[in-house]
């Protein structure tokens, strides 16, 4: 290994710290550390002094020209040496070029995590004297682009995926100069081997029949097969879209929607009791059991005032919202509820709030895609399957 040694001038050190506009001596000295290093290496590679006449010589110097280099103590501005032939190439940016990668990964990352890009350019700035402006953190962002969209749209034929979750969330997006709100559709799957995926994201102008019939037809596009259950709310153009699209698959209505729907329709005092034996109904096993709860449930409170319609929608509802007890028991907590999705709702509202209003449909692809890889990668790092055999 070849060794540099590396002469300082003290005095020419003092006057750079004393003169220094740099905020920081460490950046002062530093730098003259660096400059020194780039300069003995130059004389290596040249093999001569400065104004040295020897045989041995391999080149001629060019000057200097100036780059910036991002350290653990900030921005420094570098006299980069040259050569006449353009040969000669240092090591200095080597050594850092990982950190200045590690710098722009912190900045996407802050980005995506919810951190507005005003907020970014504040915090890099302090950190490392360096002034980003908000177009360039924006532009950076884009790098995900094609990783996102590589993801999205990977293909589904390598697995068998028993059960889909599916919800939509609404963002707003600037078109054609103007504010319009969006549906996200999001599907998650489970595999065969019990562990989750998230396998689809799309953004469309509304959750209807259609939108849900296309993004159904995206993911069968990429090879998925028909499920043995799909699991959601019930908004119209939804169910419409799973009965049409998947032949053969039953439909799980969310119970916890379904349960909120019932409430809704209960008188607001005196029906604690009530609302506690409808939980009740969804939290046993047995399918037969659960059937009878439910018989005496309405026989209990068919004649109480205020109840009519709390039955007819217990009745019109019940037996879309028990079709998790076809399945094996020890998935049924999983399987009657969306809750599953509520948490990526959650975290992409977090994000969402921070940036308010998506430029465009693909930066919000690019963002929430983002939030969702990164959960999806929580999932996997998880040795034991979200459903358990």
């Amino acid at each position: 290994m070849t060794h540099i040694n590396i002469t300082i001038n003290l005095e020419d050190l003092k006057e750079k710290i004393e003169n220094s506009p740099l905020e920081s001596p460490v950046k002062a000295s530093l730098a003259l550390i660096l400059n020194s290093l780039m300069e003995k290496e130059r004389d290596e590679h040249i093999n001569a002094l400065s104004h040295e006449r020897t045989d041995e010589r391999r080149g001629y110097r060019n000057g200097y020209y100036e780059r910036e280099l991002i350290t653990g103590t900030g921005s420094l501005k570098l006299k980069v040496p040259r050569t006449r032939d353009g040969e000669f190439s240092t090591t200095v940016f080597e050594k850092y070029k990982r950190c200045e990668k590690a710098l722009i990964l912190s900045m996407i990352e802050m980005v995506v995590n919810g951190v507005s890009t005003r907020k970014v350019t504040k915090i890099v700035e302090e950190l490392c004297g360096k002034s980003v402006s908000k177009s360039l953190v924006s532009n950076l962002t884009k790098s995900l682009d094609p990783v996102i969209n590589e993801w999205r749209n990977r293909p589904l034929n390598t697995l068998y995926y028993q059960y889909l979750y599916v919800d939509a969330l609404y963002i707003k997006v600037r078109e054609n100069n103007k504010v319009v709100s969006k549906s996200v559709h999001i599907a998650c799957g489970v595999n065969e081997k019990g562990f989750r995926e998230i396998i689809g994201l799309k953004i469309n102008h509304s959750e209807s029949t259609e939108s849900w019939s296309l993004f159904f037809e995206y993911l069968k596009s990429r090879g998925l097969q028909s499920p043995k259950l799909v699991i959601s709310d019930a908004h119209s153009g939804l169910v419409t879209a799973i009965k049409q699209t998947f032949l053969g698959t039953a439909w799980q209505r969310c119970c916890v929607h379904f349960l909120r729907n019932i409430f809704e329709t209960m008188p607001k005092k005196g029906t604690a009791e009530a609302r506690q034996e409808l939980k009740d109904l969804f939290r046993n096993s047995e399918l037969e059991i659960v059937r009878e709860l439910k018989n005496r449930f309405i026989e209990k409170y068919e004649e109480v005032k205020g109840f009519s319609k709390t039955i007819d929608t217990l009745e019109a509802g019940f037996e879309d919202a028990i079709q998790f007890h076809s399945q094996p028991v020890q998935y049924h907590k999983h399987l009657k509820t969306t809750n599953m999705l509520e948490r990526l709702n959650r975290e992409i509202r977090r994000r969402e709030k921070v940036i308010q209003i998506f430029p465009n449909d693909q930066s919000a692809i690019r963002i929430i895609g983002a939030v969702l890889m990164e959960i999806e990668e929580e999932w996997t790092n998880k040795k034991s399957p979200y459903l358990k055999k």
